[in-house]
């Protein structure tokens, strides 16, 4: 499972990578590059909420060991 969150994150700044290309510093809230805004912050949640997962998985376990 940690794999699959790690390989997750690298393709969401991946992505964040193409949408900051795909903006227009001149005109950030129209046409493309208010598409490529709403993707950039879909993918930073996306990105905050992988890491909240592998930070309560981490605890999990180290709960289940001192159990």
């Amino acid at each position: 499972m940690k794999v699959f969150t790690y390989i997750i994150l690298v393709l969401g700044l991946v992505l964040i990578g193409v949408n900051v290309a795909m903006l227009n510093p001149e005109d950030l809230f129209n046409g493309d590059s208010l598409v490529a805004l709403i993707g950039i912050l879909a993918v930073l949640c996306a990105v905050v909420i992988l890491l909240i997962f592998n930070l309560s998985k981490s605890i999990e376990n180290k709960l289940k060991r001192h159990s």
